[in-house]
């Protein structure tokens, strides 16, 4: 298993502050923090899952702008993992057509670019 740090800081500025963000071998990140931002879209296009910790937006910032650069990038959807509350929030105040579109619609819902898995404290995948 690889980890790279892409960020782990809580705010941004200067050549090495990102916020929190982890990619574990090409396909799975923890976290979307602005650390994102310097993947190249084929690394973004490789990640298939993204775990969210918690909303608050140095952990989320990036996910809004990867989902709707490598939508089309992709034939199956981006898996988000987050436990009941955290899916909510995301659902009600970014993927909600006022903030940002909602990938979990857009082209269908029966094939969406993104989709929620909910999780729960505990749970092994």
């Amino acid at each position: 298993m690889k980890v790279r740090i892409l960020g782990c800081s809580g705010g941004i500025g200067g050549r090495h502050l990102r916020t929190t963000s982890l990619l574990i071998d090409n396909d799975i990140l923890i976290d979307a923090g602005t650390g994102v931002g310097d993947l190249s879209l084929a690394e973004l296009a490789q990640i298939d899952h993204v775990f969210i910790t918690h909303t608050h937006l140095d952990h989320v910032a990036c996910l809004p702008l990867m989902a709707d650069t490598i939508a089309d990038m992709r034939d199956k959807p981006l898996t988000v993992y987050a436990q009941h509350a955290s899916v909510e929030i995301l659902r009600n105040h970014i993927f909600n057509w006022s903030i940002w579109p909602d990938f979990t619609e857009i082209p269908s819902v029966e094939q969406p670019f993104l989709r929620f898995e909910t999780i729960r404290l505990g749970q092994a995948l």
